[in-house]
């Protein structure tokens, strides 16, 4: 089989990182906004299905093709663990920002009606002033508590990444329990459902850097208010995840893969 170049790795990266947030933050879009039941039918668990099947459909698409990294954290710890090319690391990263920017106007153009009517809510990123902080935190939801600090945030966001990629890792390890690469995107996208329904409350559980920074340069561009307010926006969905990823994969080396080292 002829080997793929890197250019058409980084338009499946491009591609798969555009169809998770297009379906991604579409979700978000489409239930945050709820024309036709309003605030108070916001619902958590619709967002982290759609969130699940968005990982799903993505890794399904272009998993053949670039290994369906879409995300900074799961590139930056597959480098330092698995033999991936640190000389592709950055190309990566770049295409998976572009492909969540891209996302992001197709979100925009499907709900544009929606998101100008509402003043274009945060739809795009995690943390304060998003579509899930507004509608869950105050307004319409009686008995709201309030947000998490900034460290509350960063410490779900390092428990969600590492728990992303030991479901990456056990998805692929054919030591393991074999499930390998057939369905294996489903045991990734149940995995990015079970910790948004169990980790995500404190930060909105972005767990990839490119999901949330691409949409939040979107989102500045066409008129979303705070979504570079203080410095949120770097710690917890973007720095805490790529320090997160790499230790998630020696976590997972230490406490599974030692067990097969001598099989």
């Amino acid at each position: 089989m002829k080997p793929k170049s890197l250019m058409s790795e980084l338009v499946a990266e491009v591609f798969g990182t555009f169809i998770l947030v297009l379906l991604g933050d579409g979700v978000v879009a489409n239930v945050g906004l709820a024309p036709r039941l309003a605030g108070t039918a916001y619902n958590w668990n619709t967002i982290t299905i759609g969130w699940a099947f968005a990982v799903i459909i993505a890794v399904y698409v272009t998993g053949g093709v670039s290994g369906a990294h879409l995300n900074p954290a799961v590139t930056i710890a597959l480098a330092v663990k698995r033999g991936f090319s640190w000389g592709k690391v950055l190309p990566f990263i770049v295409a998976q920002v572009i492909g969540a920017f891209i996302g992001a106007l197709g979100v925009y153009l499907v709900y544009r009606e929606g998101l100008v009517s509402s003043g274009m809510p945060n739809v795009w990123s995690t943390g304060p002033g998003s579509v899930f902080g507004a509608t869950f935190w105050g307004g319409a939801s009686e008995g709201a508590l309030g947000t998490y600090s900034l460290v509350n945030a960063c410490v779900a966001e390092f428990f969600g990444t590492m728990v992303l990629l030991w479901g990456i890792l056990a998805s692929g390890d054919s030591k393991n329990m074999g499930l390998m690469h057939n369905m294996g995107p489903f045991l990734v996208g149940f995995t990015v459902l079970a910790v948004g329904l169990s980790l995500g409350g404190p930060s909105g559980y972005s767990i990839n850097p490119a999901r949330d920074f691409g949409p939040r340069l979107f989102g500045l561009l066409v008129g979303t208010q705070g979504l570079f307010d203080g410095i949120y926006w770097l710690l917890p969905p973007v720095l805490i995840p790529m320090i997160a990823g790499p230790v998630g994969v020696y976590l997972y080396d230490w406490f599974v893969s030692s067990a097969f080292k001598d099989s």
